[in-house]
């Protein structure tokens, strides 16, 4: 029997022997026992990745005017009265059991969710906003990567020029404009060139890319547009081990850039490793925050059950 998975601990688990493929080539194969996690990861990308290496906190001024201030938010059932800040330069991590709200929020904030919006305050860059439609978030420099890429991450049928394009002229909102075709093929290019958004070319369809590259696309799509704020949703779930590593790089590099950066995900090392505080979503309330230095797994699903 062959059992093809990107899950290592399935590989190692199941399996009698092992073999890994990297670019249409075979890497190395052997017996299980010859391997383990970091073996497989060195072999599936062609480098070492140390698993919880921290990057240097980012520390936003203590003057620094919030990107996003969030005050009581309410829906429905699912947020009862959430409130935090987010810095520039920041990446502000939500952990939280499924159901806990920490996705919920971000529907609200982009204005998925008008019509079970239950009240409180959102605030951009200091000028209280509220959205009814995502594309008004969008024109006003929020970008939101979706936990669930396929259903909306990306149009399937076009290709990752055409969704990157679409990405960037988002940010203009609605109204008439002319704007080249050269430039737009310019943007989509640049941006699947930053990506490393591996293909036949950027005429390709989406449909036919890895789930890793098609996750490039939908954040391609989203930094498209230059944003002040990005929340990327479970950015890491459903990719291959390579992707992984480098969508991790897309994030820092991103607040490195001065831009604010909200990560919700269910993987506690990825919000460990990439979030310079962790706040824990519990009954659609924030029930705890911690510092980068003082965050462990413990402490954060202590707080997330407890």
């Amino acid at each position: 029997m062959i059992f093809i998975s990107h899950a290592l601990e399935e590989a190692l688990t199941y399996a009698d022997r092992i073999s890994v493929l990297r670019n249409g080539k075979l890497i190395v194969t052997g017996p299980t026992k010859e391997f383990d996690r970091a073996r497989l990861i060195q072999n599936m990308i062609g480098e070492e990745l140390i698993e919880g290496q921290q990057a240097a906190t980012r520390r936003a001024p203590a003057s620094a005017l919030p990107v996003l201030r969030v005050e009581n938010i309410r829906m429905g059932s699912m947020v009862n009265n959430m409130s935090f800040s987010v810095f520039p330069g920041e990446v502000t991590g939500i952990a939280g059991l499924i159901g806990s709200g920490r996705s919920e929020v971000a529907k609200v904030i982009m204005g998925h969710t008008k019509r079970n919006f239950g009240g409180g305050r959102i605030w951009l860059d200091g000028r209280e906003v509220r959205y009814t439609l995502p594309a008004h978030a969008v024109a006003d420099g929020i970008a939101y990567v979706s936990e669930d890429r396929k259903l909306d991450g990306f149009f399937d049928t076009m290709s990752v020029r055409q969704n990157v394009e679409l990405g960037w002229l988002a940010k203009f909102g609605r109204g008439k404009f002319l704007m080249p075709f050269s430039r737009m093929r310019d943007v989509a290019k640049s941006w699947a060139d930053r990506l490393s958004i591996r293909g036949i070319g950027e005429g390709q369809s989406v449909l036919y890319l890895s789930g890793g590259n098609q996750q490039k696309v939908v954040i391609a799509k989203s930094l498209a547009q230059q944003p002040r704020l990005v929340i990327f949703d479970e950015p890491t779930r459903g990719v291959d081990v390579g992707a992984i590593a480098e969508i991790r790089q897309i994030i820092r590099d991103f607040a490195d850039a001065g831009a604010g950066v909200i990560l919700i995900s269910s993987y506690l090392p990825e919000i460990l490793d990439l979030a310079d505080r962790i706040l824990v979503a519990k009954g659609g309330t924030i029930a705890a925050e911690f510092s980068r230095e003082e965050a462990t797994a413990a402490g954060i699903l202590n707080a997330a059950i407890h």
